[in-house]
């Protein structure tokens, strides 16, 4: 497992979110956040175990909390000089958000565009340039090994231009072991299009296409985007693919008081 991208931290922590692949799959509360080691249980998961990967790593995920639980975890957090910073749920089963989805994933592409296969090599150029792509547009990249699935269920989609540079990208993939009551449940995000191809409806496309594969490829039951209060754009293209605000769920990342935000 292979091709870390990024600050030298985004790369270890990546490191150490495969490394521990094994130990998130078989332990209740834990789940695979990606960039970092996760939980979607705290209580299961254990507030040590947490403690010592905030410790290590200055960061941990939370995935699929109960809101009600937010303020809970916010004071166990601020014990520890850490803050949580959150970001909204949007939530869809199969039904609903393919048959919103498909109505644009079918849509035929500008003709300067086309879909590109997904890179197979994790430490490939093609891998890297789409990394690249995603950092500029503002994201922390996966690894090359969590984003061509060597790590776990996963799918990455692609539209390059007529040059073969990546336009737009978004990525799936199943987060929570079978301990979890998501364990059905497909994560959808890395959402990006390249500067010079936004205004052209990519990105909804792009997100569709997504949606598309986690159901029929991963088998999802359903799938959940994470979208910041004030990104209204990203708001509704979830929206528009079949996804709506889950209210009574929250997602969110951990790190000192002193760091900035994890990930925008």
């Amino acid at each position: 497992m292979a091709g870390y991208f990024g600050t030298e931290m985004q790369q270890r922590l990546q490191a150490r979110a495969e490394v521990a692949a094994e130990l998130i799959a078989s332990t209740p509360g834990a789940c695979q956040a990606g960039r970092t080691m996760g939980c979607d249980d705290p209580d299961k998961f254990g507030w040590d175990r947490i403690g010592e990967i905030i410790e290590q790593d200055g960061v941990c995920g939370f995935r699929l909390i109960d809101a009600d639980n937010v303020e809970e975890i916010r004071s166990e957090l601020s014990s520890r000089a850490c803050r949580l910073d959150t970001w909204d749920v949007f939530l869809a089963d199969r039904e609903t958000a393919l048959a919103a989805s498909e109505k644009f994933a079918h849509l035929p592409l500008p003709a300067e565009y086309s879909l590109s296969p997904t890179p197979i090599d994790p430490e490939s150029d093609h891998m890297r340039r789409l990394q690249a792509m995603m950092a500029g547009a503002g994201l922390v990249p996966f690894s090359g090994s969590m984003l061509t699935g060597a790590v776990g269920s996963a799918t990455t989609v692609l539209i390059g231009d007529a040059e073969g540079n990546v336009a737009a990208c978004a990525h799936g993939y199943m987060p929570h072991n079978a301990y979890s009551p998501y364990h059905g449940y497909a994560w959808g995000g890395l959402v990006a299009v390249a500067e010079p191809h936004r205004g052209k409806g990519l990105g909804k496309v792009i997100n569709a296409l997504m949606i598309n594969r986690v159901f029929r490829h991963l088998k999802a039951s359903h799938i959940y985007e994470l979208v910041s209060a004030s990104n209204v754009a990203s708001r509704r293209m979830v929206e528009a693919c079949g996804l709506r605000l889950e209210p009574t769920l929250t997602c969110g990342i951990a790190t000192p008081n002193k760091s900035g935000r994890f990930t925008k």
